[in-house]
């Protein structure tokens, strides 16, 4: 299948795939002609790919997946190290939250303070 076929039955772009595989996360065959041709069961994997992105994940965090990145993620039992990337994820997105909340805090004191004065 070619690029924008995979892109088409994945829901992503021709440049993500590329990222993704320069990312060593998918691999393409080249074709005579030099479009990459990738294997039907590329789009599984792109598929657990996007579904570990939206789920928060970065494309570092998915390496850890790469040996189960070809089958179902979801359905088999949670392996240690993925965990583990997973809870470090967590942290890292909650103290982001956390940090944003104190800026959304203080700027809304501001503003209360701006219109008691004004």
């Amino acid at each position: 299948m070619r690029i924008g076929e995979l892109a088409a039955a994945t829901g992503t772009t021709p440049r993500a795939l590329r990222h993704y595989e320069q990312q060593g996360l998918i691999t393409s065959a080249r074709a005579a002609n030099g479009y990459r041709a990738y294997d039907a069961r590329a789009a599984v994997r792109v598929r657990n790919i996007r579904r570990l992105l939206e789920a928060g994940l970065t494309l570092d965090d998915v390496r850890v997946f790469l040996p189960c990145l070809d089958g179902d993620v979801t359905a088999g039992p949670a392996s240690a190290k993925g965990l583990e990337v997973a809870r470090d994820r967590l942290a890292v997105l909650d103290a982001r939250i956390a940090s944003q909340t104190a800026v959304r805090d203080r700027l809304a004191a501001a503003l209360s303070q701006a219109d008691r004065t004004a």
